[in-house]
């Protein structure tokens, strides 16, 4: 049977929020110039709101750190197989995979096996640990998609086809208007994991009592529900906005935010920031052999230079954030940032990466089909 010439089966697989609204943002683009396009997977609400039917829900493989995926290895694995099991039935035309390294470089090989061409969009930090897995890369992506301005180069040294897209984070947040309530806001921005967020969020709670002054706002992330909130939070000074953040983000005088994407979104917002991180000990000390850049942050990572402090693991203390947050509130200290931040919307260069992305994924798809 002939191959169909135009992608009209996709398969798309995200694990986390980050990669959700990227996801759904492509999608969306691709619909505009492929209507009838049939799309299933595993993600999100927003990939289910842009038309994806959702074989899985990224809240049932949302784990961090190496002690949790082994604490939750069964449900991981019977969420594997139920990904296996409905794409080999449907065999769709060409599988996207976003992010979520751990378990996307595992299905990579299947898919190929399958005969459909993978196509990876938004690429895991292979450059900072386990470039060992870029041989996966090589062997199994017919094409990476990347949003960064060095993994181009990156990808390139390590002979893997890849095209530079732009970030897409510029088409989300596009053009905000920014506002400035009184009292002014500060954000807290605790990830979006369930373990990270227990981790994370009691320690920028006691800011709370350091600034009687500001109001403070949690940004919910949409896969965890508000009674989780709720029960940490308990009745301290603070509102909950679920799925908000960048409402939040528009209007907040300064954030503390958990080290992932966050930490960029909050930058382009113009927000002066402090990332936080702090991982099981356990983790941690595995991370800490693996991992092969100065810094945590997207922000200094793009920029090659600490432009917002970092607070890692021992160094995330109560004492420590409450002087990080204060000196944020300084006009010294917002000037320095706000060069910073223009320095880093230089680099990663124009918007328009969904569409980009869309357009090359379109034609790679059918030079693949139009093969003899």
């Amino acid at each position: 049977m002939a191959s169909p010439k135009e992608l009209k089966k996709l398969y798309i697989i995200s694990g986390e929020d980050s990669g959700d609204l990227h996801a759904a943002n492509l999608l969306r683009q691709l619909m505009q110039r492929q209507p009838d396009l049939l799309v299933r997977g595993m993600g999100g609400n927003q990939m289910q709101a842009a038309g994806c039917h959702l074989v899985a829900h990224l809240s049932e493989g949302n784990f961090m750190g190496f002690l949790e995926v082994l604490k939750n290895l069964g449900q991981i694995r019977e969420l594997f197989q139920r990904i296996k099991k409905d794409a080999a039935a449907w065999h769709p035309d060409a599988v996207v995979l976003v992010d979520y390294p751990a378990f996307n470089l595992r299905l990579a090989p299947f898919f190929r096996s399958l005969g459909i061409p993978v196509y990876y969009y938004i690429s895991p930090q292979l450059w900072a640990w386990k470039k060992g897995r870029v041989k996966l890369v090589r062997k199994y992506v017919d094409r990476m998609f990347v949003i960064l301005p060095f993994e181009k180069e990156f990808y390139e040294k390590e002979e893997v086809e890849v095209e530079f897209v732009g970030h897409p984070l510029l088409d989300a947040i596009g053009e905000i208007t920014k506002t400035s309530p009184t009292p002014p806001t500060i954000a807290l921005l605790p990830g979006s994991r369930r373990q990270e967020i227990q981790r994370m969020l009691p320690v920028m709670l006691s800011l709370i009592e350091k600034f009687p002054d500001h109001q403070f706002v949690v940004a919910g992330a949409p896969s965890q529900p508000r009674a989780f909130y709720e029960a940490i939070v308990g009745n301290a000074r603070v509102e909950i906005w679920m799925n908000r953040t960048y409402e939040l983000l528009a209007q907040a005088s300064a954030a503390a935010v958990t080290s992932g994407t966050a930490t960029l979104e909050t930058a382009l917002f113009g927000v002066p920031e402090v990332v936080c991180y702090k991982g099981s000990p356990i983790s941690f000390a595995i991370g800490k052999r693996l991992v092969k850049v100065p810094f945590i942050s997207l922000v200094n990572l793009i920029l090659g230079w600490e432009a917002v402090t970092e607070l890692i693991q021992h160094d995330f203390t109560e004492a420590r954030l409450c002087a990080e947050v204060e000196a944020l509130l300084t006009s010294e200290r917002q000037a320095k940032l706000a060069q910073d931040y223009d320095a880093l919307r230089q680099k990663l260069g124009e918007s328009g990466a969904s569409a980009r992305a869309a357009e090359v994924l379109l034609a790679l798809v059918t030079q693949k089909t139009d093969r003899p």
